[in-house]
């Protein structure tokens, strides 16, 4: 069975280095990489896209960028510098494109933040557009509309990228976070017919949840219609990455080799 759409971040295997990621994936046929930023640290940006090129790695994302909202004007002008900053570190690395987490502030209303989030997108645009650099709006689950994101849903996220009306902002959709909503079908093929949909991230909802950040489930071991909603982004024509995102204490603890294996595994059985 094909891994030629596997892609793993890697945050999954967040014990690895960068170094021992690259060398790991390559090993077991899998082509696809989505970087986090902590994973570039110590060989820094320029470094990390030399080796990422050297072993043929094909670069899917760069994570993360966003947190735009703030009750204070000179954050919010910090967030927008940094953002630029991490679009430069993305073309730096191969990546095509900035995931972003938009973020959200709990002293104003939701309605605000998502104001100052479409702002902010905005006023990095033009770098990104420069650097050849999508920006990928990730809507996250409601229980982080309080520091997370204000950006919620699939349709939030559809309508914000419609209202900016650019090919390089686009949306990247998140089973963990969107499993749940009754519109979950219609507003995936809106956002692939706008021409939004620019990624898939998979993972799990483990059942009981012991840690709504830290512990997502492998493919297979929660209540997530894998296959279902996996239909639904097939007859889109959606043709990319299916990207493998875990946070999970209980598979950082255990032997990254181990887990790597069962990454495969899930995938064959659920995704494939």
């Amino acid at each position: 069975m094909s891994l030629e759409k596997l892609c793993i971040h890697t945050i999954t295997t967040k014990p690895w280095s960068l170094e021992e990621a690259v060398e790991n994936y390559s090993a077991a046929g899998i082509k696809g990489i989505s970087v986090w930023e902590d994973a570039i640290k110590d060989l820094g940006a320029q470094k990390s896209g030399e080796l990422l090129s050297a072993n043929n790695m094909d670069v899917v994302s760069y994570v993360r960028g966003g947190f735009f909202p703030s009750l204070n004007t000179a954050e919010r002008q910090k967030a927008i510098d940094k953002n630029k900053q991490l679009v430069e570190e993305a073309a730096a690395i191969g990546a095509p494109s900035l995931v972003l987490v938009c973020g959200a502030e709990p002293g104003q209303s939701l309605e605000t933040s998502r104001k100052q989030i479409q702002e902010g997108i905005e006023a990095v645009l033009p770098f990104a557009e420069e650097m050849k650099v999508k920006l990928s709006i990730e809507p996250l689950h409601p229980m982080y509309a309080d520091t997370r994101s204000a950006v919620n849903t699939l349709k939030q996220a559809n309508d914000m990228a419609d209202s900016i009306d650019s090919e390089m902002v686009g949306i990247a959709v998140d089973v963990y976070h969107l499993w749940w909503d009754p519109d979950l079908e219609q507003e995936i093929k809106r956002c692939a017919k706008h021409g939004h949909f620019i990624a898939f991230h998979i993972c799990d909802w483990a059942v009981p949840t012991n840690d709504m950040l830290l512990d997502r489930g492998l493919m297979g071991e929660g209540c997530i219609p894998l296959k279902t909603i996996k239909q639904w982004v097939d007859a889109t024509g959606f043709n990319g990455y299916h990207e493998v995102e875990i946070f999970s204490n209980k598979f950082w603890a255990m032997d990254q080799q181990q887990f790597l294996e069962k990454i495969i595994n899930a995938y064959k059985e659920y995704i494939q």
